[in-house]
């Protein structure tokens, strides 16, 4: 009698998501995202969504936050109406967006009365500079934070587009408009040249 053959390989498990969000906890979420984040919520944002309440892999949040990118309108302010509506549909996405800048909103009203008042003191000016370096830094924390999925997954070419549009953009000075033209096409090109020789 044959041996039994063996067991078919069990597709790995996709990465633990926790349950979907509610409306108040989209709100609060977001809010708290918002009121942490001097001088970038994206920094917040990916801790917030990847890391602590675990609603999005980070492959899955660098791909949509890409998307909103080629939105118009700010970058996070896309990135907040995709997200809560594609957990709670357009009323997720009126909350998540609410929670994003309902707070700042009313603080950002005080202090921009105050600092009609006060605006000229040096001690101030410093503060804010200081504040405006503090911000940089955390953005650039998180770039490579979300470079990590293609350094794991040793995506060369990923690598590669995001270094020439990095190139492109920050060192040449060439037109954002333009260097997307290019680069959208030929990334996406690339992505599926390169899933068909894999799968064939």
């Amino acid at each position: 009698m044959p041996p039994d053959s063996p067991p078919a390989a069990v597709p790995a498990p996709h990465p633990l998501i926790s349950s979907p969000p509610t409306l108040a906890a989209l709100f609060v979420a977001f809010a708290k995202m918002s009121l942490a984040g001097f001088g970038g919520v994206l920094v917040w944002a990916r801790r917030g969504i990847v890391d602590q309440h675990k609603w999005m892999t980070a492959e899955e949040f660098n791909e949509t936050f890409a998307l909103c990118h080629f939105l118009p309108g700010p970058n996070i302010v896309n990135f907040t109406m995709v997200f809560g509506s594609r957990f709670r549909g357009i009323a997720g996405g009126i909350a998540a967006f609410s929670g994003l800048l309902g707070p700042p909103l009313v603080i950002m009203t005080i202090l921009g009365i105050l600092y009609q008042h006060f605006g000229e003191i040096e001690m101030l000016r410093r503060i804010l500079a200081g504040v405006s370096c503090a911000a940089v830094g955390l953005l650039i924390a998180v770039v490579f934070r979300m470079m990590k999925p293609l350094i794991n997954k040793r995506d060369v070419i990923g690598l590669m587009i995001l270094a020439a549009v990095f190139i492109a953009i920050g060192v040449l000075r060439l037109p954002l408009a333009s260097v997307l033209l290019v680069a959208i096409p030929v990334s996406i090109a690339i992505t599926y040249i390169v899933r068909q020789r894999k799968s064939a």
